[in-house]
């Protein structure tokens, strides 16, 4: 009889005393052997006990430097790679990641053997996934963490209502999905954007206004004085373009006609001004309140005609028809 002609269950029993190294070179012998050693049940023992402990099939401990690794992320095994065998080998080339209950992250390089500790998180990690040096990881102290492999503190921190038991990086990279324990909150699954604009902001420069001119174009401002053009097509880390305050008076408001013109609300007085997008400087600005006390610009409105500003104590209305214009 022969090899191939014995019944599977024989074959895999045969085949699981087998290494890594002995599997490969049988695959190569016959195309018959080639597709049965190639299914998933045959690289089981041998992948996924090297995958998940750090301990080959032998019993050899593979990262005895770092310590006892409790997990190894083997996610995406069935979708992205097909096989236990491809994920294998996939993971020798990229590296692997692990995480421990005490909350710390370990990023292990295997070709210099060079580890990472990235620690942030108070309880044990329950997920990790990783993509083109970008990691993001789930906790049960209901939070999920975004890092780099040069960042040594998270880039971003996201709070959620329940412990974070799954996540999972989008292929595109700019977006990121978490699933939590559904027992305190009645939708588990959410979508978060990994793309923040803007790197440049200093310490207290808070956003106060956003408006959105088209599906991809955006104007903000806020604490810092400024306004600023983004455009989501282009990076996010810089701005298109950005107008400054005179008066260094933070900006409560921002509307746009969807053409050229902007219009801004100041946090004193309820001073309005006025911009062109071509210009730098403003072209025009209001002091809509005479009342002793100041009072921002908390929303306004305009069109070609009218401009329309709600302050603390009253609706200001201002009328371009008239020249100058008039204020009610």
């Amino acid at each position: 009889m022969m090899f191939t002609q014995l019944p599977d269950d024989v074959l895999f029993h045969i085949l699981s005393h087998l290494d890594h190294r002995s599997l490969s070179r049988l695959s190569q012998v016959c195309k018959s052997l080639n597709v049965f050693v190639n299914r998933d049940a045959v690289w089981r023992k041998a992948a996924k006990g090297c995958l998940n402990s750090g301990i080959t099939w032998n019993g050899t401990d593979i990262f005895a430097n770092f310590g006892k690794i409790i997990k190894i992320e083997a996610k995406r095994a069935w979708s992205h790679y097909g096989t236990f065998w491809e994920l294998w080998k996939q993971s020798l080339n990229r590296g692997l990641s692990g995480f421990f209950s005490d909350g710390t992250i370990v990023v292990h390089n295997r070709r210099n053997r060079m580890s990472l500790r990235l620690m942030g998180h108070s309880q044990e990690v329950n997920c990790l996934d990783t993509k083109n040096g970008l990691i993001v990881s789930g906790s049960r102290d209901r939070t999920a963490r975004m890092w780099t492999l040069t960042s040594s503190s998270p880039l971003a921190t996201i709070s959620m209502i329940d412990r974070v038991w799954s996540v999972a990086i989008s292929p595109t990279q700019s977006s990121f999905v978490t699933g939590t324990a559904c027992c305190e909150d009645a939708s588990p699954l959410r979508i978060w954007d990994v793309e923040r604009l803007g790197s440049d902001f200093r310490r207290g420069a808070g956003v106060l206004d956003i408006a959105f001119e088209s599906p991809f174009q955006l104007f903000t401002c806020g604490y810092d004085t400024f306004i600023r053009q983004w455009d989501l097509r282009l990076s996010p880390q810089k701005c298109v373009m950005e107008w400054e305050e005179p008066h260094d008076s933070a900006l409560y408001c921002i509307q746009t006609d969807g053409n050229n013109m902007i219009a801004s609300g100041s946090s004193y007085y309820g001073v309005v001004r006025i911009w062109d997008k071509r210009q730098a400087r403003c072209l025009q600005f209001f002091q809509l309140s005479s009342d002793s006390v100041s009072s921002p610009v908390y929303c306004l409105r305009f069109s070609s005609s009218h401009l329309y500003a709600a302050l603390a104590t009253a609706l200001h209305c201002l009328d371009f028809r008239q020249n100058p214009a008039h204020i009610t």
